[in-house]
């Protein structure tokens, strides 16, 4: 007598699941990726980084379920050769973004078109930057350039589309409806990146009283004279040149017989630019804005700061300007969270919280970043997988932005291109043996054009120093003893005792140079 049909059935099922367990993954047991990217996010700004500015208890919680990376970095300190970097796994010379003038080439192999050759649904929302369109993406909308603050222009598929609202809740409302809509048969990967904090720094109202009664205390380096460092001196992003209105929020009318200040590029028309962002809000966004930026307008009139103060009066705008833009961002990432945790996803999905590099709070009296020294070299990078990545994990092993790529590939199971350079992080965050790197490559390539006449330089990080190559004529090195001198301000590069130092890391700075292809 022959069995049941049924029994065949379940016997043919069980055969399925066993083959299947024994070659790719089926889509339920790959992870989910959760990608979060802010912009110009420094680790001096987020609590779990030991920042006593803020408190960011949303990407905070990251740390604490997942692992913070103590000594994360970046190859090359500006917007969009960065995100080229993440997306590639390949420095700037092999990539073809080296600065913000360059278009991406979006032929080329990128982790989420790998992902999705996979079977992951790909999908960005949020910043791009990188002057064509996005490619290996399911789903993609992403904000017109740099973006605006309020009311943003965005791409949707192609299709140019005018939103009413906030950036940072709003590209959060999208990432969250990509989530909804996504097909639920397939594992997701969705790159969900914001424009703040970046500058001008304009805050959502609800931020506007944040250490409105506060002074915040000088970074230590505030008053560096810059001795010993010629291109630190030759920068054009101090805070005391910012731009008295793009920057600041006054209107001309409120400080005649000020300078407007270079703020980076002393030929651009900051006026214009000015108005039209503030042009940019509804009557009811202006009336609020005018309410907050009103009463420091008027104080200003009243103080009419000169010297040293008005230096001073522009760090207290600009830092809490910035600090407040961050906590919409922790604001934003709590409720995706929330929305993993609701779903049931929290537990298969990879969420990475970084930025595209970071940047100077009045330390070396600057903004921006771009330089190699730490400020600007040092990024955010916090990764929670419950599965596999011990919570509260702390890792000192050294990062690259570089390695996001093959790490994100390897723990979907899909194969990591031999093009890519970086290292997969996986066995750090799984606590298992690897050989890692014991330096770290960086260069910058954005002069003279562009913004902040920061010089183009290369250089290798070590646990301890720091040999760095300022190569256009006249050119010259600096060197730096991290141990002793962690904020970077005496040069040892030709004092004797250190030559031999010196000639050590330049050997090793080559060596790196050719290894990765940047040796020309």
């Amino acid at each position: 007598m022959k069995p049941h049909s049924a029994v065949w059935r379940c016997l043919a099922l069980i055969a399925a699941a066993l083959v299947a367990g024994g070659s790719a993954p089926v889509p339920s047991a790959r992870p989910n990726i959760l990608f979060i990217m802010s912009d110009d996010h420094a680790q001096q700004a987020i609590s779990s980084y030991g920042s006593s500015l803020i408190q960011t208890p949303n990407i905070d919680r990251l740390a604490r379920e997942g692992a913070l990376f103590r000594n994360s970095f970046v190859t090359n300190s500006i917007c969009a050769p960065s995100r080229a970097v993440l997306l590639t796994g390949k420095y700037s010379h092999l990539n073809g973004v080296r600065d913000n003038r360059d278009a991406f080439d979006g032929a080329q192999v990128t982790f989420p078109k790998l992902l999705q050759q996979a079977g992951y649904y790909t999908a960005i929302t949020g910043k791009w930057h990188l002057k064509t369109e996005p490619a290996g993406f399911d789903y993609w909308n992403v904000l017109v350039g740099q973006g605006k603050y309020y009311n943003p222009r965005m791409i949707e598929m192609g299709d140019t589309v005018q939103y009413e609202g906030y950036s940072t809740t709003v590209v959060t409302d999208l990432a969250l409806k990509a989530l909804q809509n996504r097909p639920k048969d397939k594992p997701f990967c969705l790159l969900y990146q914001h424009k703040a904090p970046h500058r001008n720094f304009m805050p959502e109202p609800q931020y506007f009283s944040a250490w409105a009664e506060d002074t915040i205390p000088l970074p230590a380096t505030f008053y560096d004279d810059y001795r010993g460092r010629p291109a630190a001196a030759e920068a054009d992003m101090r805070v005391a040149d910012m731009y008295m209105g793009f920057d600041m929020k006054l209107m001309p009318e409120d400080y005649p017989g000020y300078p407007e200040g270079t703020g980076g590029n002393a030929g651009f028309d900051v006026s214009e630019s000015w108005s039209n962002t503030i042009g940019t809000l509804s009557p009811e966004q202006r009336a609020e804005w005018d309410k907050h930026y009103d009463e420091v307008r008027r104080a200003f009139r009243e103080k009419q700061p000169r010297g040293k103060a008005l230096t001073e009066w522009k760090f207290q705008r600009y830092i809490k300007d910035y600090l407040r833009c961050i906590l919409s961002v922790d604001a934003q990432v709590g409720r995706i969270l929330a929305y993993l945790d609701e779903s049931g996803l929290a537990e298969n999905t990879i969420v990475v919280y970084t930025s595209d590099q970071g940047f100077y709070l009045g330390e070396h009296g600057w903004y921006d970043k771009r330089f190699m020294y730490e400020e600007s070299l040092r990024t955010p990078l916090l990764v929670r997988y419950p599965k596999t990545i011990p919570a509260g994990k702390r890792i000192a092993a050294m990062a690259l932005n570089l390695d996001l790529a093959p790490t994100l590939l390897e723990f979907a199971g899909a194969p990591v291109p031999e093009g890519m350079q970086g290292q997969s992080l996986k066995p750090l965050l799984e606590g298992k043996s690897a050989r890692w790197r014991k330096a770290i490559y960086y260069h910058y390539y954005e002069y003279p054009h562009g913004w902040h006449r920061v010089r183009p330089h290369y250089g290798i990080r070590t646990g301890r120093y720091k040999l760095i190559h300022f190569y256009n004529a006249p050119a010259y090195w600096e060197l730096y003893d991290l141990k002793k001198d962690p904020n970077e301000l005496e040069n040892l590069y030709g004092q004797p005792k250190y030559n031999r130092l010196a000639r050590k890391l330049k050997r090793r700075l080559e060596e790196l140079r050719s290894s990765y292809g940047d040796s020309g």
